[in-house]
C-alpha cells in the first residue's frame, strides 16, 4: 500500500516562511524516482487547486501564478521526499495543503488532480495578518 505523508504545517504570520515535507513509501510505488509529485491546497468553500508540481527527474516544475516567486518545490529522490518551501506567506495562502504522487513510470507531469494516484491526509497552514 502506498503512503504519502505531509508534515510541516503550522500557524505563522504574514511574511514568514514554512517548509512542508512529503514522504512517500509503499510497494505500489514502482519507484519514487519515477513518480511525478505535486502539492495542492484547499481553502474553506473553495475547490482544491494546484500549488506546484515537479516531474520525476526534478527538471520540470510548475507553479500556480499566485505563488510564483514565493514558493519553491524540490525533491530528494534518495529520501523519497518532496518539499515545498513557502516564503513571504500571505493570509490568502491559508489552506490545507495536500501532497500527491502518481504511480510512477517516468510519465509526463500533469497539473490536474486526475493525474495523481496517491494523496496525503493534508497539513494545515494558517497565515495571520
Amino acid at each position: 500500500q502506498a503512503q504519502v505523508v505531509e508534515s510541516g504545517g503550522g500557524v505563522v504570520q504574514a511574511g514568514d516562511s514554512l517548509r512542508l515535507s512529503c514522504a512517500a513509501s509503499g510497494r505500489t510505488f514502482s519507484s519514487f524516482s519515477s513518480s511525478n509529485m505535486a502539492w495542492f491546497r484547499q481553502s474553506p468553500g473553495k475547490a482544491r487547486e494546484l500549488v506546484a508540481a515537479v516531474s520525476w527527474s526534478g527538471a520540470t516544475k510548475n507553479y500556480a501564478d499566485s505563488v510564483k516567486g514565493r514558493f519553491t518545490v524540490s525533491r530528494d529522490n534518495a529520501k523519497s521526499t518532496v518539499y515545498l518551501q513557502m516564503d513571504s506567506l500571505k493570509p490568502e495562502d491559508t489552506a490545507v495543503y495536500y501532497c500527491a504522487a502518481n504511480r510512477g513510470g517516468f510519465g509526463i507531469m500533469t497539473l490536474t488532480e486526475s493525474g495523481y494516484d496517491y494523496w496525503g491526509q493534508g497539513t494545515q497552514v494558517t497565515v495571520s495578518s
